[in-house]
């Protein structure tokens, strides 16, 4: 058995303690903190705190699991289509460096996803499909196949909808395009 990264749901505000009982039983754990200032009627200050609100990740391996909801301040496991969801060690290392340099940082919750298929509702790409190849925080770039070329547009979020994310976008070689179903 492998360790894998699992998240954890805790206590509301209780995320730091969690992390320090996860290591007091030498369970390996990471509590992303975020560095923020925070303005008192005397004084600014700079504070860490929670990044995920309520969530520790755990690196663990599946027969542990069941031990992790013994500790004091843990909910319950994170699910994912009924199994405690996995999280991809690269995404831990994502997190870990951007909170290395960054400071401030926020989350957003976000409906559109990479991969998703698309329609440009405004804009002079209006009707045009396409799929999501990336997010920033105000675009989404699109790859739009047309005339066997990729062409891709960065598009406001509010001008997109989602129309299908059961099927992703494969460029083939040299053959045009194909969709291929999840």
């Amino acid at each position: 058995m492998e360790l894998k990264w699992h998240a954890v749901y805790t206590k509301p505000r209780w995320e730091k303690k969690v992390a320090e009982l996860l290591t007091k039983r030498k369970i390996e754990n990471y509590c992303p903190l975020n560095t923020v200032v925070r303005q008192w009627s005397d004084r600014r200050k700079k504070i860490s705190e929670p990044l995920f609100k309520s969530y520790v990740f755990v690196r663990a391996i599946e027969n542990q699991l069941f031990e992790l909801k013994q500790v004091n301040g843990i909910i319950n496991l994170v699910y994912w289509l009924n199994k405690p969801a996995v999280i991809k060690d690269r995404e831990i290392d994502a997190i870990k460096g951007f909170l290395d340099e960054y400071e401030n940082v926020r989350l957003e919750k976000t409906n559109v996803n990479v991969n998703d298929m698309v329609r440009v509702l405004r804009g002079p790409l209006m009707e045009y499909e396409g799929n999501v190849v990336s997010i920033k925080s105000n675009s989404v770039k699109i790859v739009l196949p047309s005339l066997g070329y990729l062409m891709i547009a960065e598009v406001e979020k509010t001008n997109i909808e989602v129309i299908n994310n059961n099927y992703t976008f494969r460029p083939e070689k040299s053959l045009g395009y194909q969709y291929a179903f999840k």
